[in-house]
């Protein structure tokens, strides 16, 4: 962990977050703590504003306004120098939804670990073999899946070396956009348990970007619900879920198929959160 962090600080911390492009507002002052060790939840539909927030934090977006401070250090500006980009990558880190486009063609899964642990770290060649070796065990992959190209693992697969990838920076903050959406739901399960895994032996804080409350509710202990930039409701993730305040969270909730589910219903649902955001802007 970081020397100008703590236990008890925020590992991760935003305020006043907005990003415009060009007269579409995409986040409208996001505001929110992530301690060392837990993991928030951004919930909403496609072109809520998550994603934004995402590349924001990790630096693939400039904010419009407002601060981002990752342990310890203000990361709302662009890095002016080398090594403090290196430093920002080591400190947080993303996963993205796409295991298929995410990981280089032309390396296998061992030379994509080992390259990051060159860049980040001054480890010996012997040292960064077995490191990877740990990675690899860490995310359930054996010698055969580690070293095999991108093109012979499966989604999960994949997508499990992308995970690995990103943990070896040692970060303190990984990001999950989407990571399991394109999964099948039986290896979904397999990757969530990982990462629930490591969280409990790195103390790794996540932020998980989503549209799937099942995912939300069995990774995360406090969420953030997105519409059209703007956050609706905030709090324990299990008390949203629960038992949800604003009629977008009510109609996210409602539209997960259930017993007596109709679509008719969850598109009346849909209408009357849309309206109440409506009426909330004017």
């Amino acid at each position: 962990m970081s020397e100008h962090t703590s236990a008890t600080e925020p590992v991760l911390s935003v305020r006043g977050l907005r990003k415009v492009f060009g007269t579409q507002v995409a986040v409208d002052d996001m505001n929110f703590d992530l301690l060392p060790g837990r993991s928030l939840a951004i919930v909403g539909e496609s072109g809520s504003g998550k994603t934004t927030v995402a590349r924001m934090i990790v630096g693939l977006e400039k904010p419009t306004a407002g601060t981002i401070v990752a342990c310890g250090r203000d990361r709302s500006k662009p890095a002016r120098r080398g090594a403090e980009r290196k430093l920002r990558g080591r400190e947080v880190q993303i996963v993205f939804q796409d295991p298929y486009s995410s990981l280089d063609p032309r390396q296998s899964g061992a030379d994509l670990i080992d390259e990051v642990l060159r860049v980040h770290h001054d480890h010996h060649a012997s040292d960064r073999k077995r490191i990877v070796g740990e990675l690899a065990e860490i995310v359930g992959l054996d010698q055969r899946q580690i070293n095999a190209m991108p093109k012979a693992l499966s989604g999960g697969q994949r997508q499990r070396v992308a995970i690995a990838r990103a943990l070896a920076t040692d970060p303190h903050v990984l990001i999950l956009d989407e990571s399991v959406a394109a999964l099948d739901v039986s290896i979904q399960a397999q990757v969530l348990n990982v990462l629930a895994d490591i969280r409990d032996e790195r103390g790794i804080s996540y932020v998980l970007i989503s549209h799937d409350l099942a995912v939300v509710r069995q990774l995360t202990e406090e969420a953030i619900v997105m519409q059209r930039g703007i956050v609706v409701e905030q709090g324990v993730t299990a008390d949203i879920l629960d038992d949800p305040q604003h009629a977008y969270t009510q109609m996210l909730r409602a539209s997960v198929p259930g017993p007596g589910w109709k679509p008719q219903r969850m598109r009346e649902r849909k209408a009357a959160a849309d309206a109440a955001a409506e009426a909330a802007a004017s």
